[in-house]
């Protein structure tokens, strides 16, 4: 293991706190625009100015994930941007230290002995400052900071041909069966339906005809555990499967409540969508429904026609604050469904892309678990830098 030195965080990063200017919810609204407003976990508005212009580090300075620690306590802001009060803002010191190494020290350091405040937790600007991090030559860092962003150069290109697929799928659905464009539409007339004008021999149906809709477990917090199958909730949705996702070994749960890559779940409280899932197999839990399509459908097609009909199902949700779906809102809410020749023809199209959606997203869960286990090795020089291919 390299004996590298050790150095508080404020003797190698020039800090730009002083800069920031806190913009309420009125002002923000009264100044839209196209530069990002950062808050303490990353873009929370776009305005009409910035106050930065560059790259910089941005370091949580209060929140709860200070102590869950379930997102990066540090990101990367660059271009033009601005910044409220609630994220410290660094660079590392010219010729002192590499800024994505500083990121990589900040995300895996242990913060807990700095962070005050228990129902706010808090980070403040002298503690930042006093956070110990390794700081090996500035070539090592520099070295690090190289491998580290190959892993994270791989991951945004596969994030980035995700979204290009999903708006390919998206936008075959829309085409055929929003614009009614589909191969061969020019000989097919047009009939009068509930929702205007459709092609002939086409149908139009409530959602609770194109499937059925199983919510998921009621879990008790006596089977809430460590180990076994996780535990899918709407955080899970969003995030994917992470450190403290509760578990369940399954096994006197029905195989019902057991979900697969490519299932498609509906949440009807809170978030309000349809999900393709790709996060690995797991338990649902309650509040989340597994779409299970009738005999002649598709999960690609309902995919699609929920993602579609998602305004018109949110149009219907109860709540002041907490919304949600009634199962009723399925016989209120329609789609048109073409015949089962022209919806095959876009299964065709379609399932190959969800196939190549689910594999990119295994593929960057895979970059991520291998470049976290080597974040910490790296940091400490149990690894030998100079042996490694950038």
């Amino acid at each position: 293991m390299a004996n590298w030195p050790t150095a508080e965080l404020g003797e190698v990063i020039d800090l730009f706190d002083s800069q920031r200017v806190p913009l309420n919810s009125r002002q923000r609204l009264e100044r839209q625009g196209s530069y990002p407003y950062y808050g303490a976990q990353g873009v929370i508005d776009y305005i009409d100015d910035y106050i930065f212009d560059g790259r910089y580090i941005l370091v949580a300075e209060d929140g709860e994930n200070l102590n869950s620690k379930k997102l990066p306590l540090a990101l990367v802001a660059t271009g033009k941007f601005w910044v409220n009060n609630h994220a410290h803002i660094l660079r590392g010191k010219l010729g002192i230290a590499d800024d994505t190494f500083l990121l990589a020290c900040l995300n895996n350091a242990d913060i807990k002995p700095f962070v005050t405040g228990a129902a706010q937790p808090k980070l403040s600007q002298g503690n930042l400052r006093r956070i110990q991090i390794p700081l090996p030559p500035l070539p090592i860092q520099r070295r690090i900071a190289g491998i580290l962003s190959a892993y994270d150069e791989l991951i945004e290109n596969s994030q980035r041909r995700i979204k290009i697929l999903e708006s390919m799928a998206r936008g075959l659905y829309r085409e055929w069966f929003v614009h009614f464009r589909f191969p061969g539409h020019e000989s097919v007339p047009r009939v009068p339906s509930p929702l205007g004008e459709i092609p002939e021999g086409w149908e139009v149906k409530a959602f609770s005809q194109l499937a059925s809709y199983v919510n998921g477990y009621p879990f008790k917090p006596a089977q809430l555990g460590k180990e076994g199958k996780p535990i899918i909730k709407i955080k899970e949705l969003k995030a994917g499967i992470v450190a403290d996702t509760p578990r369940n070994p399954g096994e006197d749960i029905p195989e019902k409540y057991n979900i697969r890559d490519g299932d498609v779940l509906f949440s009807w409280s809170a978030d309000l969508d349809a999900y393709l899932w790709m996060g690995g197999e797991g338990l649902l839990n309650q509040h989340l429904f597994t779409v299970l399509p009738a005999d002649g459908i598709s999960l690609a097609f309902c995919f699609h026609a929920l993602k579609e009909a998602m305004p018109r199902f949110r149009a219907l949700s109860l709540g002041a604050t907490m919304h949600h779906i009634k199962r009723s809102a399925l016989d209120q809410v329609f789609t048109v469904v073409a015949p089962m020749t022209t919806r095959k023809r876009f299964d065709v199209l379609v399932e190959p892309i969800h196939k190549q959606l689910i594999t990119l997203t295994n593929y960057i869960t895979n970059l991520r678990r291998t470049r976290d286990l080597l974040l910490p090795r790296l940091l400490s020089g149990q690894i030998d830098v100079e042996a490694m291919a950038p």
